[in-house]
């Protein structure tokens, strides 16, 4: 039984995605070739934003995106201690402090009552997480920035298709930003990530990082990076991106089942009033979470923890300043979250084995 099934997808789309690459390897455009832009216009299409620019990978954006507010030295920006370590560790590459404010306990997602008392003179930007697959309530965090004049950027590494009031994810901010690794929603196969923004001059200053700091050869007015998409990779999502809209169906429908089979024997995902949920993870809450995860892996059915320790838990934010006990509602969650199997190709059959399987351990 597989994880994410990324096999089954690969058949399902073989013709289409292997025509895609053998474009690409014909014309030999390799680096920024054709395919670049076709994708950043489906993209920003898809989300509903002026301008897309693909990069690298998912943390790459993230740092663009910083970079392209100048945020740096002696700056602090405002982020949550429970989600993968690209979304503190690129705050800090570029010079800057991460500021942990703790979570709901239901949607995963930034407690948004307690981010102004983290604000600070410092303060120089605010990165919520639409973690697991849906995005918190960016109408009032957007509503705390403006009061304080404060940029806002959507780690939407893991909500790619997801929606907020039929708005999609990536689209609701300043910059949104997701990845493209291939677990995620939307992946290709390999590194990648993309930036969404509506304003023309952030998206010039995007690219422009992104390409060692200019737009023209030999001209750089800016200190950048080489955090460019690879164009077999852009050729892959284009193949996939024609079926990501029935693959966003059926996560919600899969996730859905799976919700209204194990309801009452675990915690199971709340999907917000408003929002879809793209279950980049299906993650229920149990107790004995490391025992229950032990038993499932016996009977065959794999199980992923994301994440297991806070990030202020981490040696490389262990500062001191951060301590046990500071983010309770994170750090229980890290404790008890279990991700299931979920792709959308998970057949009911299959999807009854896990849920029988999980039952079993709990009784």
């Amino acid at each position: 039984m597989e994880f994410i099934d990324l096999k089954t997808q690969y058949q399902r789309y073989k013709s289409e995605v292997d025509a895609r690459i053998s474009a690409v390897l014909a014309h030999g455009h390799f680096i920024m070739g054709p395919e670049i832009a076709e994708l950043e216009s489906v993209l920003a299409s898809y989300v509903g934003v002026k301008h897309c620019i693909t990069v690298a990978s998912g943390t790459d954006s993230l740092e663009i995106a910083l970079r392209a507010l100048s945020v740096g030295a002696g700056d602090e920006v405002i982020t949550v201690p429970f989600t993968w370590i690209s979304t503190a560790e690129v705050i800090s590459l570029v010079g800057a402090k991460p500021v942990f404010v703790d979570i709901e306990p239901q949607s995963y997602n930034i407690d948004i009552a307690q981010i102004e008392a983290a604000i600070t003179p410092y303060t120089k930007a605010i990165m919520p997480v639409s973690l697991f697959g849906q995005m918190p309530d960016y109408d009032r965090i957007n509503a705390v920035a403006a009061k304080h004049n404060l940029p806002v950027i959507e780690d939407a590494a893991q909500s790619f298709g997801a929606t907020q009031n039929g708005r999609r994810s990536c689209g609701v901010t300043l910059i949104g930003s997701t990845s493209f690794f291939p677990a995620k929603p939307l992946g290709c196969y390999g590194d990648g990530g993309a930036l969404f923004t509506n304003v023309d001059g952030l998206a010039e200053k995007i690219r422009a990082i992104r390409t060692h700091g200019g737009l023209k050869r030999h001209h750089h007015p800016l200190l950048g990076m080489n955090g460019r998409f690879d164009t077999l990779q852009a050729a892959v999502l284009l193949a996939k991106m024609p079926h990501f809209q029935n693959e966003v169906e059926a996560r919600s429908r899969i996730g859905a089942r799976y919700s209204s089979l194990l309801a009452g024997h675990c915690t199971v995902p709340h999907v917000v009033p408003g929002n879809t949920h793209v279950y980049a993870q299906y993650t229920v809450r149990i107790p004995n979470r490391d025992g229950v995860s032990a038993k499932l892996k016996e009977t065959g059915v794999p199980t992923a923890i994301y994440y297991p320790k806070c990030l202020h838990e981490q040696p490389v934010f262990a500062d001191g300043q951060n301590r046990w006990g500071e983010f309770p509602v994170a750090e229980q969650a890290s404790r008890e979250v279990l991700s299931l199997p979920m792709h959308p190709f998970l057949t009911e059959s299959d999807q009854d084995k896990i849920v029988e399987a999980v039952l079993s351990v709990l009784r």
